[in-house]
């Protein structure tokens, strides 16, 4: 799942296990997006969590609070 937040800012949520959203569809805080999941080469269920600015990929615990 991506989500364009506007003014350069997406996130990727990846290795779901069920995207609970549709391409095009308006979210918002609080929304369920995804069930976690283990795709691809993934050892075990997890979250990979991406952040870019401006389509430069950013360290994503700046974002976490």
């Amino acid at each position: 799942v991506t989500i364009k937040h506007g003014y350069g800012y997406v996130t990727s949520y990846c290795h779901n296990s069920k995207n609970l959203v549709k391409e095009g569809q308006k979210v918002k805080k609080g929304d369920f997006i995804a069930k976690v999941g283990s795709s691809g080469r993934s050892t075990g269920p997890h979250v990979h969590y991406m952040v870019k600015v401006n389509g430069q990929v950013q360290n994503p615990e700046r974002f976490l609070n």
